[in-house]
């Protein structure tokens, strides 16, 4: 028997068992709550297929070459060691709620009384824009890095033309990234934003700056939507080719394997959870960050609110285990403070109405990023 399959045998002792489906930030973060405040009087097995995730804070500052590309990462073992969970490195590919069990890639069920599940969302760049060979989609997020590099190394030159699809957050900053990466080389950038525009949601202020930032550092902006026609990237009435290379920054998607899970999921394909992050259909299962949709408010699918969230999975799961109601959840403050980074010595700074931009918000970025991620450093060293 496979030695996970041991460990957990060994773990029948009474107590409940909590599964945490995914190594999210939503999950980091909550086992991080827990080592700091307490564990629950459970039994805690966190699944994951990598034993590393990826902070998405920093994956624009890695592909600038600002950081090492290990920078970034959470190794979730020792996390998982630290509140006495067995970490099982495998895949989720189902789950029966009625029988309360999660099914694994590699053929084992893992039995559980509460679960949690944050596997992060899914790439749909290709079924929006067609399939092309150039196509890079950020999405998941733990192996963008790994698969852009793969290939750096198989081109024999650097690209002429680079084309990033999609206007928000992500395809400002990877734009921005991206000029950096290839400063040297006289590389292309296009942005193309889609029919909303770029940072659609984000203030007038914002938007100015980006765009004039975008036109400094002498990329390309058209707001129209990406379509691939007959192998050529066209964007509204714009023929964009020639093209080496074409990042689609786009939303998360649900991934497909929740359709078959019995979860009331909502129009989109996420899993429907309350304010207390509980499926509508199945409570005793809690969802969070790309792969959930809070049914009662609008949460918005980004990094700051899975980690936001983790806190409140860690505070409900305890309960829960321990025989009581879940009470906390999670309330988005009126305006979130978004740091975005030029890919150089400065970032662009959005809070609500509120813009500004400068070395100062880089500064400020860097600190919030590098010391999120030293949290789980240190407690490498304290198990």
């Amino acid at each position: 028997m496979p030695f996970h399959a041991a460990q957990l045998r060994m773990m029948r002792d009474g107590r409940p068992t909590i599964l945490l489906i995914g190594g999210g930030h939503a999950h980091c973060s909550a086992l991080d709550a827990w080592a700091r405040r307490g564990t629950p009087d459970a039994r805690i097995v966190l699944l994951s297929p990598d034993r590393h995730t990826r902070y998405s804070g920093m994956i624009p500052g890695t592909l600038a070459g600002r950081y090492e590309p290990d920078a970034g990462l959470i190794d979730l073992d020792p996390i998982a060691q630290r509140v006495g969970a067995v970490f099982i490195r495998d895949r989720c590919i189902a789950i029966d709620p009625r029988a309360r069990r999660a099914f694994t890639a590699s053929g084992e069920s893992i039995a559980f009384d509460y679960a949690s599940i944050d596997t992060g969302g899914a790439g749909y760049a290709a079924r929006v824009m067609g399939e092309d060979p150039r196509l890079v989609d950020v999405r998941p997020i733990a192996s963008f890095l790994s698969l852009q590099a793969e290939r750096e190394r198989a081109a024999e030159k650097p690209p002429r033309h680079i084309a990033v699809i999609g206007g928000g957050a992500g395809g400002i900053e990877l734009t921005f990234a991206l000029r950096q990466r290839y400063a040297e080389a006289s590389t292309k950038l296009t942005l193309v934003a889609g029919h909303a525009g770029v940072l659609s949601g984000f203030s007038a202020s914002v938007r100015r700056l980006a765009r004039k930032e975008l036109a400094r550092q002498g990329s390309a902006l058209v707001e129209e939507d990406a379509r691939l026609e007959h192998s050529a990237l066209l964007a509204g009435p714009h023929r964009l080719e020639p093209v080496d290379m074409i990042v689609a920054a786009l939303a998360a998607a649900a991934p497909d394997w929740l359709r078959d899970t019995g979860l009331e999921l909502d129009a989109d394909g996420f899993i429907a959870v309350d304010r207390y992050q509980r499926s509508l259909s199945h409570p005793f299962i809690l969802a969070a960050g790309d792969v959930a949709a809070r049914q009662d408010r609008a949460v918005p699918h980004a990094g700051v609110h899975a980690v936001h969230a983790g806190p409140v999975l860690a505070a409900n799961l305890r309960n829960m285990a321990e025989g009581r109601e879940p009470e906390d959840s999670y309330r988005p403050r009126p305006a979130s403070l978004f740091l975005l980074s030029t890919g150089q010595d400065e970032a662009i700074a959005s809070y609500g109405p509120l813009a500004a931009q400068g070395r100062w918000a880089a500064r400020l970025k860097h600190w919030i990023d590098t010391r999120w991620i030293a949290r789980f450093r240190k407690s490498a060293f304290s198990v």
